[in-house]
């Protein structure tokens, strides 16, 4: 018995996923045309896919849960998820991160994290193929309460789902809209830094004041796992950041998963420099960063040293600045100054 309840969940499982994320695409219609069109879909084609393809998806949903059909929407959906992730490849080989509203409000880029989703459901759905082919009349076997529960279940949380998806993205667009109001970019030279506390891809916390240590300044580095300018910048912070050993301390800020953005910093090779993710855009807003890469440079008092260093080219800059003011004081001068003043 152990095994048809395993295959029954199972088969609400995969018809959850596709529920949602059928109901994603049919929500929010202007999303799901910008995501086909992204993915490289001809322009011709987008308004028929913006339709089709959720109604596919519908029909896969329905039909995973008929007895009479659980074998043949199986493997459809088994090829779409096929279809989908080697799309998912071929952008990410191109470097290409366009965002996909594939389950749910909130839209994101794609990552390797896609391909991790996507390869779950593909095992799902390779279980559900063998569970319908071997147990064809499954739910007449089970316990009419059973089957209910597990049903009435699966239901709740794909609402849940959804819900968390639609807050996620109504706080996104609550911070954009924050953004868009702050006046001036960046805080004043002098001022005090706001203290944040952040989650790191190793699963700790930091906050401001753990970063800061006597005469070493910190560099946040606003960043984003989508956006080419940032990780070609990434790839080159920890020589940077060996060229300024024991003065500064530069740390990456990003927004939103945790796995993507640890796959990310792997995939940039930025070693030892802390990754750290904001659950909106709580120290941006703080910080009034309006864009990535952006770079706020704070002393070792604690303070604002310096204007919001927009762009690659500037952060080097900023960075440059820094070990330049770092070798103009030698231990000599310090003492020399010292001296004087006593």
């Amino acid at each position: 018995m152990l095994i048809e309840y395993g295959v029954w969940g199972s088969r609400l499982v995969l018809a959850g996923a596709f529920g949602l994320s059928t109901w994603g695409k049919l929500a929010d219609g202007p999303a799901t045309r910008k995501a086909l069109s992204d993915f490289g879909l001809s322009i011709r084609w987008v308004p028929l896919a913006a339709v089709g393809l959720p109604v596919i998806e519908g029909l896969v949903a329905a039909g995973i849960l008929l007895p009479w059909t659980t074998g043949f929407a199986a493997a459809v959906s088994l090829l779409l998820l096929a279809g989908f992730t080697a799309a998912i490849v071929r952008l990410l080989l191109r470097g290409e991160h366009p965002h996909c509203s594939c389950f749910g409000a909130a839209s994101r880029p794609i990552g390797s994290a896609s391909i991790v989703r996507n390869g779950l459901l593909m095992a799902l759905a390779a279980l559900v193929l063998v569970g319908a082919l071997k147990y064809p009349g499954l739910v007449g076997t089970l316990p009419l309460e059973a089957t209910l529960g597990l049903a009435l279940i699966a239901i709740l949380t794909t609402v849940a789902l959804r819900t968390l998806g639609e807050l996620r993205e109504l706080r996104r667009r609550v911070d954009e809209q924050a953004m868009s109001t702050l006046g001036a970019e960046g805080l004043p030279v002098g001022a005090v830094a706001p203290e944040f506390e952040l989650l790191a891809i190793d699963g700790g916390r930091f906050s401001l004041e753990s970063l800061l240590s006597p005469g070493r300044a910190v560099l946040l580095v606003f960043v984003h796992p989508g956006c080419e300018m940032c990780a070609a910048l990434a790839r080159e912070l920890p020589r940077w950041q060996s060229r300024v050993q024991g003065t500064l301390t530069i740390v990456l800020v990003g927004n939103g998963d945790l796995a993507e953005h640890a796959a990310w910093g792997r995939a940039q090779g930025v070693g030892d420099i802390a990754v750290l993710v904001q659950q909106g855009n709580e120290a941006a807003l703080r910080y009034r960063v309006r864009g990535t890469p952006s770079a706020v440079l704070i002393g070792a008092d604690g303070r604002v040293a310096g204007a919001v260093a927009r762009g690659a080219i500037a952060i080097r800059d900023l960075i440059t600045s820094v070990k330049a003011d770092a070798g103009r004081r030698s231990p000599r001068l310090d003492e020399f100054a010292s001296g004087t003043r006593r």
